[in-house]
């Protein structure tokens, strides 16, 4: 599903490295689940987790067969935006997430196809196909609302990380990332294999992978700048 800092893209890179020893059975957890856009492209026994109970509310929605609503007027946008406990959860996050800027919560509404921002481009369509689309590819994946602190994670499971990056867009300014990190690191040692994606981490996490991405450097530029994603795990 369309989502900030989307992993879709590079999803092919990571999972041979994150998947590797993968036993049978062996349960893969995502404590920041977002748009579900690796676990999506897992099998098996799968933990989908998000502290956005709004996002986690869309995704078992989506799962359990909600219809998506095809037509999102600006009216309904602002309307929800500016009243949101008048509305389900789930119809909150389809709203703030596949018809903003961005897929950004907060941020405008991506326009009609006739609005010259869209310069003909049918953006209402496509968020609506890009819900249908994630509805197809979800089934079986067990979602749950719950800090990534107090998840209850199975034994000896492969955990991957796709926090908040530091210095970037977030939806919360008080993700405490040293709290993360050593979380990551008490997770390894209770028999976990963590893998955390970020652009730079502490001293005693290994690099096992890196690609470079450009990005823009601000909301409104069309400027990119060069980004180098990279993956991680805890080496002690």
């Amino acid at each position: 599903m369309k989502y900030i800092g989307s992993k879709d893209r590079i999803a092919k890179h990571l999972m041979p490295i994150i998947l590797k020893d993968r036993k049978p059975n062996q349960c893969y957890v995502e404590p920041f689940v977002g748009g579900a856009n690796m676990i999506n492209k897992i099998k098996g026994n799968r933990i989908g987790s998000d502290s956005n109970e709004y996002l986690i509310a869309l995704l078992n929605e989506l799962q359990k067969g909600w219809e998506p609503i095809k037509e999102v007027t600006k009216d309904l946008f602002n309307d929800v935006r500016n009243n949101p406990d008048n509305y389900e959860k789930h119809i909150v996050a389809y709203i703030e997430i596949l018809f903003t800027f961005g897929a950004t919560w907060g941020r405008g509404f991506v326009g009609n196809v006739n609005d010259k921002v869209c310069k003909g481009r049918d953006r209402i369509g496509e968020g609506y196909r890009n819900a249908l689309k994630t509805q197809k590819e979800i089934y079986g994946i067990k979602f749950i609302h719950s800090n990534y602190q107090d998840l209850e994670i199975p034994s000896n499971s492969i955990i991957y990380c796709d926090p908040p990056y530091e210095g970037t867009t977030k939806y919360k300014d008080d993700f405490n990332h040293l709290d993360f990190w050593e979380w990551c690191r008490i997770k390894t040692k209770e028999g976990h294999k963590v893998f955390i994606s970020e652009y730079n981490a502490p001293k005693d996490f290994k690099c096992l992978f890196e690609l470079e991405q450009k990005t823009p450097i601000s909301k409104t530029s069309k400027t990119k700048e060069i980004k180098i994603e990279r993956l991680y795990s805890y080496c002690g």
